[in-house]
């Protein structure tokens, strides 16, 4: 542990360094009234709002963080299959893709309306707002994954008398990993952003509907508090993405762990 300090140091000080100026620049505006105080609060009343309305932020939270987890592994689930059946069929491939691409050219705050008409108020038109909206990095991570898989091996299996299944389980499942986690990590990031825009547009409960009834009051120290909220929680799911990918591919991160020690 002593031996990795400097390489965390390293790694992880610049980051750390540019949030700390941020902070220091957010906090020196405030105090000098380059903006006034009810229109950007300081890091100070931030915190204290964080502090304050902690639990009813964290009651919020859950109910988003909920929408933004069931609907990323139904969007896991739904690119999978989209991915396998548009690999092994051209034709179908020819077909979904520029639908797929059409459904992402759509705004998320015109859907949502929709949703909500048809729906309602509760969880399920913010969910499968999420599904729309994290299913199509899983299915492109998937299909250049399974495309990028080694011709000459693909053939050698053939020769050998492989079916599509053992050429799917051997060869292009594991050769798509690394993308699906590339894709993984974008849809991670929508997901919880997503969730949110979702319930500006109604519900009972979310962080999104919490800061729609601090916006109307103008606390905008509460504005910010959620934000925070927002970028932790998408942070911390990102982070189970990497260590999942780290369990799933530890070869990929042997120069790493060769170079922390």
């Amino acid at each position: 542990m002593i031996r990795k300090f400097p390489s965390i140091i390293k790694n992880k000080g610049p980051a750390v360094i540019a949030i700390l100026v941020i902070i220091g620049l957010w906090e020196l505006i405030c105090v000098t009234g380059w903006v006034p105080r009810y229109m950007l609060p300081t890091p100070g009343d931030v915190l204290m709002s964080l502090i304050s309305d902690w639990s009813l932020l964290w009651e919020n939270a859950e109910v988003t963080l909920q929408e933004a987890i069931y609907g990323l592994l139904i969007g896991i689930g739904i690119g999978f299959v989209f991915a396998v059946l548009m690999d092994m069929f051209d034709t179908l491939y020819r077909a979904l893709y520029p639908v797929m691409v059409l459904s992402q050219t759509i705004p998320t705050v015109a859907i949502a309306p929709l949703l909500v008409l048809w729906f309602g108020y509760e969880m399920k038109p913010k969910i499968i707002l999420v599904v729309i909206a994290s299913f199509f990095p899983i299915a492109v991570g998937l299909l250049d994954g399974f495309k990028s898989a080694d011709p000459d091996s693909v053939n050698l299996l053939r020769s050998m008398g492989a079916g599509k299944l053992k050429i799917f389980r051997y060869l292009k499942a594991p050769s798509a990993l690394p993308s699906f986690f590339s894709g993984l990590r974008i849809a991670t990031a929508y997901s919880v952003v997503t969730a949110v825009i979702s319930e500006w547009l109604g519900g009972f409960s979310g962080l999104g509907v919490y800061m729609t009834r601090v916006k109307k009051a103008y606390a905008f120290d509460k504005m910010f508090a959620v934000i925070i909220i927002i970028s932790v929680v998408s942070l911390l799911l990102m982070a189970v993405v990497s260590i999942l990918e780290r369990v799933c591919l530890p070869y990929r991160h042997l120069d790493d762990a060769e170079k922390e020690s």
